[in-house]
């Protein structure tokens, strides 16, 4: 008969460091206790807080909170490249936002990345027909976030959405791995085409705030993208765009735009 080996617990670092956070942050502040013990302490894993995070924020009359939880949950179970992806937002954010101190803070506080993490169920509801449903979380972000992402749009990992406030990502739109956003960014059609009519985003793009990239056109990898420009045309790799229209008034200063966050026109730009 084969020796039973003892089962290894499975080692997960992060996991780990987020629930030591929230020991720490309810023996600081004892009135948030019942609230970490909610949303983080109570779980088991990153992704069975992230269910019940999401279907706290999205349950609503006609959707009770236990039968979002079960669709976040079936997602999960069905596609562990959400929990990937999940994995890769947040340290995205950890790494590049610096208000961002924990790796606590974006799973209870910061409404992009958990918008975010709600489109990617969406998406992933889309993808295997259920659309209805897809509707109904992409309603409910809009309405619970103010992010409107229509769950066919396919985004990469590894995406940072500060602040997040009215951020439009339209039907056919595709975004990179590694791009980080502010608020108020569109990436929007420019009539009533129903074809393929939405921006493709490189990987490590930077987006300003306020900017608009509109219609069918490509944003190169690693490019920067002025706040409160209008993109009409497409972008080359590693340049800079600004301007209403936007135009080329520059290399991007780094290789990797997305992760510096310096939105600053250097003197030659």
């Amino acid at each position: 008969m084969a020796e039973l080996k003892p089962r290894i617990a499975e080692i997960d670092p992060v996991w780990d460091q987020i629930c030591t956070e929230a020991r720490q942050a309810a023996q600081d502040e004892p009135l948030m206790g019942g609230f970490l013990h909610a949303c983080i302490l109570h779980h088991k894993s990153i992704e069975k807080a992230l269910s019940y995070r999401i279907a706290a924020k999205l349950a609503s009359n006609e959707m009770s909170m236990v039968v979002v939880r079960e669709m976040v949950e079936e997602a999960y179970a069905q596609d562990p490249a959400l929990v990937q992806a999940a994995r890769a937002d947040l340290m995205a954010i950890f790494e590049r936002d610096p208000a961002c101190h924990r790796l606590l803070q974006p799973i209870l506080y910061f409404k992009g990345y958990q918008a975010m993490q709600a489109y990617r169920v969406g998406h992933h509801l889309w993808k295997h027909g259920h659309r209805d449903l897809a509707y109904f979380v992409q309603m409910r972000v809009s309405e619970i976030f103010g992010m409107d992402i229509h769950p066919a749009a396919r985004i990469g990992k590894g995406i940072m959405i500060d602040h997040a406030h009215s951020v439009v990502i339209g039907e056919t739109a595709v975004v990179g791995d590694n791009v980080s956003m502010l608020h108020s960014v569109t990436l929007g059609g420019t009539g009533k085409e129903e074809e393929d009519r939405h921006p493709k985003i490189g990987d490590g793009v930077l987006i300003g705030a306020g900017a608009k990239v509109l219609g069918n056109i490509t944003v190169g990898h690693c490019s920067r993208i002025a706040a409160g420009s209008v993109v009409l045309e497409p972008v080359p790799p590693c340049k800079t765009v600004a301007g209403i229209p936007a135009r080329i008034v520059g290399e991007a200063g780094c290789d990797q735009p997305s992760i510096s966050m310096n939105h600053m026109l250097g003197p030659k730009d």
